[in-house]
């Protein structure tokens, strides 16, 4: 009898062998399927930027403390500086009260939402290891400044609006004549404070000198910019420094937005004293940032 197979789908019949498959002919070899791995997808710089500044937001809400004190004390801190403006001669500078104190309650709340609480957050995520360990990852260097900064540039986002529907009302304050150079204000103010940020964070060697160091830009921002002072209202020659302060095409732009007197030139001369400022402060961060702790 001959021993024959069978392929699948054919009745079995006596004295043959059932097999399965394709059957194997001589001189070939049988291979068997390998399962093929795929590597993991690279996430985006701005997946990336975003994710780190989601669980920094989740750090600032859980710190009830530096919350409360990047919401409230700008608020607070305008109020009292209206009492103090009330001596000021405003027609000679051409303001009123309004467009005196908004454009500089959006200032100071630039100044301590961002700037402020900022130097303190690199600073304490730096003694922690948190950056140092970042390095080791997929993040680059801007991407860990910028993810961590994410969250002061939102809440100075939001203490800029709840500013212009608190005080606003408040002070009888104008619509805007020239809401594009707000805009712009902001826009190179938040670049500006978070730039400042990490450049005093190269300075500060402990989380408790993080209260200290910030002092002399927040200092210089509210006396020498035209926060609550106008520029137009002090000596020239005084003036004339104050005008080459950081904050101080952050703080024109601003006021500009309200009172539209502001032509094309002097414009770009704000952007490019922001831009310069904030520029030399990112290249003393990219020479000297410290990524872990001085000992």
């Amino acid at each position: 009898m001959t021993d024959t197979t069978t392929t699948p789908g054919t009745p079995h019949t006596p004295g043959t062998r059932r097999t399965s498959g394709t059957p194997h002919t001589p001189g070939t070899r049988r291979t068997s399927a390998r399962p093929t791995t795929t590597a993991a997808p690279r996430t985006t710089a701005r997946a990336r930027v975003v994710s780190l500044g989601r669980a920094e937001l989740t750090l600032l809400v859980r710190n009830k403390a530096a919350l409360t004190y990047a919401l409230l004390l700008p608020g607070s801190l305008t109020l009292s500086m209206t009492t103090f403006t009330s001596d000021i001669d405003l027609d000679k500078a051409g303001l009123s009260l309004a467009t005196l104190v908004l454009p500089g309650s959006l200032g100071l709340a630039l100044i301590l939402a961002v700037y402020m609480n900022l130097v303190g957050v690199y600073v304490i995520r730096r003694e922690e290891l948190v950056l140092k360990r970042l390095r080791a990852g997929e993040l680059t260097d801007p991407e860990i400044l910028a993810g961590a900064a994410l969250p002061a540039v939102l809440m100075g986002l939001v203490q800029c609006v709840l500013m212009v529907a608190a005080v606003g009302p408040s002070l009888d304050a104008p619509m805007p004549k020239a809401p594009h150079l707000a805009v712009l204000g902001v826009a190179a103010g938040l670049a500006l404070m978070v730039a400042l940020a990490a450049a005093t964070a190269v300075y500060t060697k402990t989380a408790e000198s993080a209260q200290l160091t910030p002092m002399p830009v927040m200092l210089v921002s509210m006396l020498a910019s035209g926060l609550f002072v106008p520029l137009d209202v002090m000596p020239d020659r005084v003036a004339a420094v104050c005008a080459w302060a950081p904050m101080t095409p952050v703080i024109d732009l601003l006021r500009a937005g309200w009172t539209g007197g502001m032509g094309a030139g002097e414009v770009l001369k704000a952007l490019a004293t922001a831009a310069a400022w904030t520029a030399l402060a990112g290249w003393t961060v990219r020479r000297r940032f410290p990524w872990e702790p001085r000992r």
